[in-house]
């Protein structure tokens, strides 16, 4: 899609904002709070910007608005790709996400602009999608190509990493204000199975890491929150929220869970965001802290 022009680009990113805004609309439209808490891995403001139709989401922040609406997915990467290489000429996956024209109210504020139903002036979305469509239409031959080695030219992360992937690195989330002001933590180590440790299946064993409150906020109540749920059955097993003794500003805390291996052998990549008292992400701008374990 090198040649494609702004008004072709601008029709394929409103008709993707058209997907996400049906797929909210049609599980009851539920606020993007609502949607945040849900996910604990993104915060509410990405979540309202990719329905917008301003740019389009990165296929991470897309992955957890349609999770956050209880879908799958996998069901909506084809349609994301779609897009992308409309917009994104090289066909690339769309990491790098420009901050909004305008600032957005910090977490801590009261529910504003975000929450409130998205009133703006678009095309019929039936007619946006159909608009997105023949654009890849007239595009031919080329469209047909890209789709025929998309695995070659747009790399898609894979469902399940393998033992080969270790160590994952994770991307950056969008930079966010922590829930708190003043709040901060910083990672110190890892105490116990470092990233890439094997474990024998069927086995129970021990994570822990340290931490250090580096703001000025007591932690007091919170946890570190799995991302990845449900658990499948092949997956390394642990509670869901794993408690974070109390620790004052210039602390240091170790936190502790026990991981059970499936019986089989596999790779473990599981992820945590910490969250306060009242279950909401602490630190929506942080990369999910996480173990990466092969299992033998």
């Amino acid at each position: 899609m090198a040649g494609s022009t702004a008004a072709e680009r601008a029709q394929a990113i409103e008709g993707f904002a058209a997907v996400l805004s049906d797929l909210r609309d049609s599980v009851g439209k539920p606020s993007f709070r609502t949607m945040a808490g849900r996910s604990r891995a993104i915060s509410h403001t990405t979540l309202h910007e990719a329905a917008q139709g301003n740019r389009l989401p990165s296929w991470g922040t897309t992955a957890e608005f349609v999770r956050a609406c209880g879908a799958d997915p996998a069901d909506y990467r084809e349609r994301w790709e779609q897009a992308n290489r409309v917009v994104s000429p090289a066909g690339t996956d769309v990491r790098a996400e420009p901050a909004p024209a305008a600032p957005t109210a910090p977490p801590s504020a009261a529910p504003s602009g975000p929450d409130q139903p998205v009133r703006r002036r678009r095309p019929g979305r039936y007619a946006v999608l159909a608009a997105a469509a023949a654009v890849l239409v007239v595009a031919g031959a080329g469209v047909a190509w890209a789709m025929a080695t998309r695995d070659k030219t747009a790399p898609r992360p894979p469902a399940r990493y393998a033992a080969s992937d270790c160590p994952v690195h994770q991307t950056n989330p969008p930079v966010e204000q922590p829930e708190h002001r003043g709040d901060r933590a910083s990672f110190v180590a890892d105490l116990t199975l470092p990233d890439c440790a094997h474990v024998p299946h069927g086995q129970t064993v021990t994570k822990a890491w340290r931490f250090k409150n580096t703001g000025t906020v007591a932690w007091s109540g919170y946890t570190l929150h799995r991302v990845d749920e449900p658990q499948r059955r092949d997956q390394c097993q642990t509670i869901s929220d794993i408690p974070v003794p109390d620790t004052a500003p210039g602390k240091m805390v170790d936190v502790k869970v026990d991981v059970t291996a499936p019986t089989a052998a596999t790779f473990c990549f599981v992820r945590f965001k910490m969250v306060d008292g009242t279950g909401r992400v602490a630190f929506p701008g942080s990369r999910p802290v996480n173990f990466q374990l092969i299992v033998d």
